[in-house]
């Protein structure tokens, strides 16, 4: 395929449009093989049309004028595909391309179009088979509405509905380095769509993808109004902090308001300054001044905030190598995303239940119901016991098979199977009960050697999921608490097998009951307690 890509930005490679042109390209190229040619029309020498008309009836196909678009009209004609890439100006095309569009006119035949509804002219080639893409961005929330004729332009000469068109408002977006996660995402949207026009059509699905908002409008137009860096009020220059800071506010989720104000306050502690964010029911507000009691105080350089957010360097990272440091409530740090990110794409329901591979999250009842079950069970009645453990193998296997599988839940239906095959086949519960325990908090205390302890591969639902595994202070949290479960199982193993056979063993399934209820209890404390205690030092 032959493409010829017209940037007619003033802006050139700077365009926010021309990001979106690149991917649409990208996409296409990912699915046939193309020839790729680039007019930069800024760079380029176009005079405007005088209208004489000779290139019709002096010089048929030929304009007069003396500059580059001889050569830009022999391209358009080369191209089997001519992407059309521009910021919306004041309602329509640049001036520049506007000149460049008019001086198409050598491409038309004088002759008038007998058919046409409003009128028109003959084309003097054969574009039967040329396809034509608009791509824009705009400075608007949206672009409904802002492209009325930009639309009537392109389907006078190039048909109506004779070309697709992805316009995308708040193009600002694109040049900001701290939304490259949401903007990155509509990028592979666009590519997406230039795969699809490679194979045939794009389809209505992506279309109707590449018209959602990137943000809702309160928040874009919260962004756009505090980019300028200048009081809304007085018109003064506001400083870099407190510009970066409102940015920042505007990114506030108020869906996530969970009946209190939280007062999140910002010591950029190079800059000497002090700003407090105020996360409210109807959104946000940033105060300079009669600062209330905080909730959470991030005390941070500006620039380690800045590159945090631009995903230079990880906020974990960051914080485990003592870059910043947070006092109060930790559980803004933790919901970050919650509170300052909007998701788009599935649905709540698909991204709360259902994984990219299609299956459930994973679940850690997977892997302690099968051990619960042959514990209970066995202490009650031997046989009968490890009878019932194998069944509900097969059972909670069945009742869980959509849900991700780890490692570990495959060792323990294993371990439960064949310790209940050697309990109906030597009857020693006094010592199978044990061993079982032993196992059981080998099986935790050896994964804390592995890159991923045991509990990081269950708890990360609540943390990003596989993108939590990156996040060192989580994986830290996460070993701790491994190794203390596995400890209190081998413990439990030695008490298990001495206790058997004391006057204490009709409790030993109370005690064994309890310590993991105490430990749980923990285990919820030490999670909350313990990326706060380190982020706080």
């Amino acid at each position: 395929m032959k493409i010829l890509l017209i940037n007619g930005s003033p802006k050139g490679k700077r365009s926010n449009t021309y990001k979106l042109a690149q991917a649409f390209k990208e996409g296409i190229s990912e699915k046939t093989a193309i020839e790729y040619e680039e007019i930069c029309v800024k760079d380029k020498e176009i005079k405007t049309c005088s209208g004489c008309f000779s290139c019709w009836n002096k010089t048929p196909g030929k304009c007069v004028v003396n500059d580059d678009m001889e050569e830009i009209l022999e391209k358009i004609l080369w191209a089997d595909t001519v992407i059309w890439s521009f910021g919306l100006y004041y309602f329509n095309v640049p001036g520049k391309l506007k000149m460049l569009i008019d001086r198409q006119l050598p491409l038309s035949m004088p002759f008038m179009v007998k058919d046409s509804e409003s009128g028109g002219h003959s084309s003097r080639y054969d574009m039967s088979g040329k396809r034509n893409v608009v791509i824009s961005t705009c400075g608007f929330y949206t672009a409904k509405g802002n492209y009325d004729s930009v639309d009537d332009m392109f389907s006078h000469f190039c048909g109506k509905d004779g070309y697709d068109k992805i316009y995308c408002g708040q193009g600002e977006l694109f040049r900001v380095p701290e939304l490259k996660g949401r903007t990155e995402e509509y990028l592979n949207d666009v590519r997406c769509a230039g795969r699809e026009f490679a194979q045939g059509k794009i389809s209505a699905e992506t279309s109707k993808r590449l018209e959602a908002l990137l943000f809702p409008k309160e928040v874009f137009e919260s962004m756009a109004d505090a980019s300028w860096g200048i009081e809304e009020k007085t018109g003064i220059k506001s400083d870099e902090a407190f510009t970066f800071t409102k940015q920042m506010a505007a990114l506030y989720n108020k869906n996530s308001y969970s009946g209190k104000d939280i007062v999140l306050e910002m010591f950029y502690t190079d800059e000497e300054k002090r700003y407090q964010i105020i996360l409210g029911k109807d959104g946000s507000n940033v105060i300079k001044e009669n600062f209330r009691e905080y909730t959470t105080k991030i005390e941070t350089p500006l620039s380690v905030w800045k590159d945090i957010a631009q995903g230079k360097i990880s906020g974990t990272q960051a914080l485990m190598e003592k870059k910043y440091r947070v006092s109060g409530d930790f559980d803004i740090m933790i919901n970050w995303e919650k509170y300052f990110g909007y998701e788009s794409g599935s649905s709540d329901e698909n991204r709360t239940q259902i994984s990219h591979k299609g299956e459930k999250k994973s679940n850690m009842l997977v892997m302690l119901f099968p051990w619960i079950v042959f514990w209970v069970a066995v202490s009650i009645e031997s046989y009968v016991g490890a009878l019932i453990s194998v069944a509900a193998c097969g059972i909670l296997n069945v009742i869980f098979f959509r849900n991700r599988k780890t490692v570990y839940d495959v060792i323990s239906y294993a371990a439960v199977i064949i310790l209940s095959v050697l309990v109906l086949w030597l009857g020693n519960v006094s010592v199978i009960l044990p061993v079982s325990y032993l196992l059981f908090g080998l099986m935790w205390s050896v994964s804390c050697i592995t890159k991923i302890p045991l509990t990081a591969h269950y708890s990360m639902n609540d943390y990003g999921e596989d993108k939590a595994f990156e996040n060192p202070l989580f994986v830290r949290t996460n070993l701790i608490l491994t190794l203390a479960w596995g400890i209190l199982y081998i413990a439990t193993s030695i008490w298990t097998f001495f206790l058997m056979s004391s006057p204490i063993a009709p409790y030993i399934s109370l005690i064994n009951n309890i310590c993991p209820i105490v430990m749980g209890v923990f285990t919820v404390w030490f999670q909350r307690w313990y990326p706060a205690h380190y982020a706080s030092k």
